[in-house]
Order: structure tokens, then C-alpha cells, then sequence
């Protein structure tokens, strides 16, 4: 199929050896139906790490590129590894892309990587996500998580998405500001948001401080604007165990990232 440039997305996976990219491109690509389902990286059944060291180390030495369709979109991922050994894997990948998705381990929190990269990504003017993974392992503590990242890299680091039912599922804090989460709230969230998006436009933050609300196709638009100036980095939790916000983190690929036009 071809595609035009306006559905094309292509996103960097970065971040610190262990934070599980190659497992979370699995669960996006098995979730997109591009493949039957998703592979084990201690079985050596991945995508990405495909060559026979990769398999015994269990963990990735090199560049991995996975091109797939979703919902009319052709979505580049290029899975990079985590090890600073590494690094002159990763980095170069950062020039191929428009958004670095930088993965945490929501178990060890902030690395040493998790800054380098969005420090390398934000120096290349790159749209950059911060995708908080493993969110249903124990003894994890995602809303002081939270309040790390927006201590370490701003206030501009907004949740996109809240984590709901025990970490078994994530609520949209965009588009349907009504559920529930297991900290904080929701509609606060989608209110931070806002706030946050309308700056980037005076004409709707105008409109905005005159009628209280504005309409989530009326952010699209300051949202891209706002991703490109480094206003925002947006929050996302998920699990590419358990399958708990993959649906929701391809929504945000195909809807709210923006394109190489």
C-alpha cells in the first residue's frame, strides 16, 4: 500500500538496557496484527533480535528497523539498544526519525540513559515521548515516577494517559477526560493538558480563556505545535507484558504524533 507523507510516522525506541523496547515492539506490532503474536526475548522468538549472540544475551547489540499498517498509517520503529557500549547504535537513529520515544522501566525509574537521550533528542529539535513501561511489575510506585520525571525534565512532561485498574489498564487523558486512574485525576490531567497546548496558540488560548474549553480537534493542531517547540512531552504508561496501554500508545502514534510533512 502506498502512503502518503501525512501517514507515515517514524519513532525512535531509546532508552536504558532493560527498559524493554524490543518487548514493547513486539506487543505494538502483534497488537497491529503485523505479526501473530508477540515474541519472547528470553526464548530469543523477537523480531529485533534476531542473530544468535542477541539470543543468548537477551538483550539487543544493534539497530533493529520493524515497518508495519495500522489504521491507514505506516508506522516506522526502529528498536535501538540501551547499553552506553552501544550508543553509537542508538544515537544515529535519532537522525532517521521525527519522535524519540524514550522508554523508562518503571521499576528502576530515571537512568543514566533516560536524560542522555532525551538531551540528544531535544538538541536535534526531535518531537520526544516518554513511555513509562512495565507498569505491572512489583513494587512500583507510578505517581511518584511521575513526579520524578516532571522534577528531572519539567513541568512540560504532561501524562497523556493514567494508569487504571491496578496498572491493568490506562485511562486517555485526551480525548475522554471521564475515567478513572489510580492516582491523581484524570480530569485534572486533561486540564494540565490543555493549559499546556493552548499556550503554544494565542488565538485558542484567547477563545479558551473566554469560554472555559475548547474542543480536542481544536488542540490537534497547537498539540503538534506544541510537541515540535519541546512544550510538551507526553506521558504514557503501559505493559508490554500484559498488553495494558499498547492500543492506547498506537492511538497516540497514528493520532497525535506528528508526520514528516
Amino acid at each position: 500500500m502506498a502512503h502518503s507523507i501525512k501517514r507515515i510516522r517514524t519513532i525512535a525506541l531509546v532508552g536504558q538496557s532493560g527498559s524493554g523496547k524490543t518487548s514493547l515492539t513486539e506487543a505494538l506490532l502483534a497488537k497491529a496484527g503485523a505479526i501473530p503474536a508477540a515474541g519472547s526475548v528470553e526464548r530469543g522468538t523477537t523480531v529485533g533480535d534476531y542473530t544468535p549472540l542477541e539470543k543468548q544475551l537477551q538483550h539487543s547489540l544493534k539497530l533493529a528497523v520493524a515497518s508495519f499498517d495500522f489504521q491507514e498509517t505506516k508506522i516506522h520503529l526502529l528498536d535501538t539498544p540501551g547499553y552506553p557500549d552501544f550508543l553509537g547504535h542508538a544515537l544515529p537513529a535519532l537522525a532517521a526519525v521525527e519522535t524519540a520515544a524514550v522508554v523508562i522501566n518503571a521499576q528502576n525509574g530515571i537512568e543514566m540513559m533516560t536524560g542522555r537521550f532525551l538531551q540528544a533528542a531535544a538538541k536535534r529539535g526531535l518531537d520526544r515521548l516518554i513511555v513509562v513501561n512495565k507498569i505491572d511489575a512489583d513494587n512500583v510506585d507510578l505517581e511518584e515516577l511521575l513526579e520524578q520525571i516532571q522534577a528531572a525534565f519539567g513541568k512540560e512532561c504532561l501524562p497523556l494517559n493514567l494508569p487504571a485498574g491496578r496498572a491493568s489498564k490506562v485511562s486517555d487523558c485526551f480525548f475522554a477526560p471521564s475515567g478513572e486512574a489510580d492516582f491523581s485525576s484524570v480530569e485534572e490531567a486533561h486540564q494540565k493538558l490543555i493549559d499546556q497546548v493552548v499556550e503554544v496558540d494565542e488565538k485558542l488560548m484567547e477563545k479558551y480563556l473566554e469560554k472555559g474549553e475548547v474542543s480536542p480537534e481544536e488542540l490537534h493542531e497547537p498539540l503538534e505545535a506544541a510537541l515540535r517547540e519541546g512544550h510538551l512531552i507526553p506521558v504514557v504508561f503501559v505493559s508490554a507484558k500484559t498488553g495494558a496501554g499498547i492500543a492506547e500508545l498506537l492511538d497516540v502514534i497514528v493520532k497525535l504524533l506528528p508526520n514528516p510533512a
